[in-house]
């Protein structure tokens, strides 16, 4: 069976966190280490094959995505464990990492046997997009016990982001919309005067902020099981015919073009891209890439919101005023622009106002000094061109 683990790796506490040529060097430390490596024997010497490996590096360490084929669950944890103690040990620089996380994931093929075994009345629909659509559904039944228990779960959730909202690091209040105090007096004289402005409450902030460290962790699981879905097939989004979560609804007109080999450095993109959401070193966003890695995060939180009924006009607007403060400008939404199919990229900048999105710059960064990680950055050559 087929099983993805996922491990977190972090740098020794009390340690200054790793800079870009740092973090660089640890990927091709561990990367060069899982390329050694075919087979892993197990517990009670039983064989567990190494299928493939995503590797992450953020300034406090590592977020490992490990692909086994294994005869059960507790031999895939303990033996990608095993093996990835026994990398960080083997390497000097390395040695004093610590494993925070390692926990399997049920691959998709075998969570899609086990919906499809199932029976009785509350079967899950056997096409693979009915269940998605399913998924996302939200049974709120006033009055019945299924209502109460959802209506508990939507005040757990609540509580959850809320508890969240501490760790988006890099975003003060005010970049929700919530006045700050030179903008709270501005206010209350234009109260005063007749005149006053919209700012977002405190906790409808809290509440934004937290659904997007929410979402951060739902939207990597299912872009990584778009990746999976991709390498299976070994075939583009405009190829695939298995169930994707985002990778189908970025711009149409580049879908040939989204292979496996991209599905990973849009993952890593994104985790690159939130681990500075949350550990505070965020200044700009770096790529195109980003911009629509951020367009994912914010419709995955949005739609987590309304799953649970959360999702009020201050939250919204919350959101609405992130967005706004976070993206330079809009120019990547051109990309969606049906109309412009066909047409020069260089001409439709120069028709609508804005600079050239071409495909082939997607994971470039917008200027010296913004930053790209190393798996998701351009080849050399490229990077030149």
């Amino acid at each position: 069976m087929t099983y993805v683990v996922t491990v977190d790796t972090c740098i020794p506490e009390d340690t200054p966190e790793m800079d870009p040529l740092q973090r660089a060097g640890a990927v091709a430390l561990i990367e060069n280490g899982f390329d050694s490596v075919r087979a892993i024997e197990g517990p009670d010497g039983v064989k567990v094959d190494l299928l493939d490996t995503i590797v992450a590096v953020y300034p406090g360490g590592a977020l490992l995505k490990v692909i086994v084929d294994a005869p059960g669950l507790e031999f895939a944890e303990d033996s990608v464990q095993a093996l990835v103690d026994e990398l960080l040990e083997r390497s000097e620089l390395l040695a004093d990492w610590t494993i925070e996380r390692c926990e399997v994931e049920l691959h998709q093929d075998l969570a899609r046997e086990s919906l499809d075994a199932a029976e009785g009345p509350d079967a899950p629909p056997d096409d693979p997009a009915a269940r998605k659509a399913r998924h996302t559904e939200s049974p709120m039944l006033e009055g019945t016990e299924e209502g109460y228990e959802a209506e508990a779960k939507a005040a757990a959730v609540r509580s959850r982001m809320l508890g969240l909202a501490d760790e988006l690091r890099s975003f003060p209040p005010v970049m929700f919309g919530v006045l700050d105090d030179e903008d709270d007096e501005r206010e209350d004289d234009e109260r005063d005067d007749g005149d006053a402005g919209f700012a977002v409450p405190p906790e409808s902030a809290r509440l934004a902020a937290g659904a997007l460290v929410h979402a951060t962790d739902i939207l990597v699981d299912e872009l990584f099981e778009d990746a999976q879905v991709l390498t299976q097939e070994d075939a583009t989004v405009a190829e695939c015919d298995g169930p994707l979560w985002h990778l189908e609804r970025l711009p149409d007109r580049y879908a040939l073009q989204y292979d496996a080999r991209f599905a990973r450095r849009f993952l890593v993109t994104v985790i690159a891209m939130t681990t500075r959401f949350t550990d505070g070193s965020f200044q700009r966003l770096s790529c195109v890439a980003e911009e629509l890695a951020l367009r994912f995060l914010l419709s995955r939180a949005t739609m987590t919101l309304e799953l649970y009924e959360l999702l009020d006009g201050d939250v919204s607007a919350a959101l609405d005023a992130f967005a706004a403060n976070v993206y330079e400008d809009m120019d990547h939404e051109w990309l969606y622009d049906g109309s412009m199919d066909g047409i020069d990229e260089a001409s439709v900048g120069a028709a609508l106002g804005v600079a050239p999105v071409a495909f082939s710059a997607w994971f470039t960064p917008f200027s010296e000094g913004r930053y790209v990680h190393p798996s998701a950055a351009d080849e050399p050559e490229a990077a030149a061109q």
